[in-house]
């Protein structure tokens, strides 16, 4: 078993050590994203289908869970928060410090905003509001090397089967996703994330679920919350908004590489 305690751990040796270590041992890195994609996706399929295939916890341990089970096929560490301190790129300043010791503090804020939040009286605009502050504080945590927008996708699904919407992620462009989620960053040797960027993005992918008809008799359609592969149909896309962020780049590492 690998031990990953530095950041060079995370790859293989020269001359492919610009390949993270995988699972399929699989040295090219277009192959192996190709891989990986493919069986996250089927994992994430597999979440949406059931459930209750993770505790629904809203912490730590739902964080990783949903990690784990998402990329179990994939990484050895899957699951496993990273142990090296990232850097990651922010609009309030350069780049946004995500350091190792500060993730189970932001963790901690999620459950707390989750599970203080009143998520099935919400109307539209406030269920934006307090979906973006979840996600802002959940991002800024970062908790893996590899794989953090996708188990945060999920982690938010689950969020919003306690409302009266499901999340329709394809109404939202990936570079505005990206832009939001880079403006959320705390500004300057600040802890609390601003998601006041984040707000029109969950608002345009806020969907209400249909109501359950009378045929209808599985537990997750009897009434809210429902599996957010439910409610069939998607409604046309929204006009998306002006933004005045800068785009994203990426996630880059302490000078050593790039975190996607």
């Amino acid at each position: 078993m690998t031990t990953f305690d530095t950041w060079e751990s995370y790859f293989y040796p020269p001359p492919d050590h610009t390949v993270l270590r995988n699972l399929f041992d699989v040295r090219d890195s277009t192959m192996l994203r190709k891989l990986e994609y493919r069986a996250t996706n089927r994992r994430w399929s597999e979440l949406k289908a059931d459930p209750t295939l993770v505790d629904h916890t809203f912490d730590a341990a739902h964080v990783r869970a949903i990690h784990k089970y998402m990329f179990q096929d994939v990484y050895e560490w899957a699951g496993d928060y990273r142990t090296q301190n990232i850097v990651k790129p922010g609009a309030m300043r350069g780049f946004a410090d995500v350091r190792t010791g500060e993730v189970d503090r932001y963790l901690t804020d999620v459950q707390r905003l989750v599970n203080t939040t009143e998520w099935g009286r919400l109307p539209r605009i406030e269920f934006a509001v307090a979906a973006a502050s979840v996600f802002a504080h959940l991002n800024q945590a970062h908790p893996f090397r590899e794989g953090n927008g996708r188990s945060s996708k999920a982690f938010m699904e689950h969020v919003a089967m306690r409302s009266k919407f499901k999340l329709d992620y394809p109404r939202v462009d990936q570079a505005w996703w990206n832009r939001a989620s880079a403006s959320s960053c705390p500004a300057l040797d600040k802890y609390e994330p601003v998601p006041d960027s984040l707000v029109p993005v969950f608002r345009a992918m806020a969907v209400e679920r249909a109501k359950p008809t009378s045929r209808e008799h599985s537990p997750l359609s009897a009434s809210y919350p429902k599996s957010p592969t439910q409610a069939a149909g998607r409604a046309p896309s929204p006009t998306r908004p002006q933004e005045s962020q800068r785009p994203g780049r990426g996630y880059p590492s302490s000078g050593q590489g790039i975190e996607r």
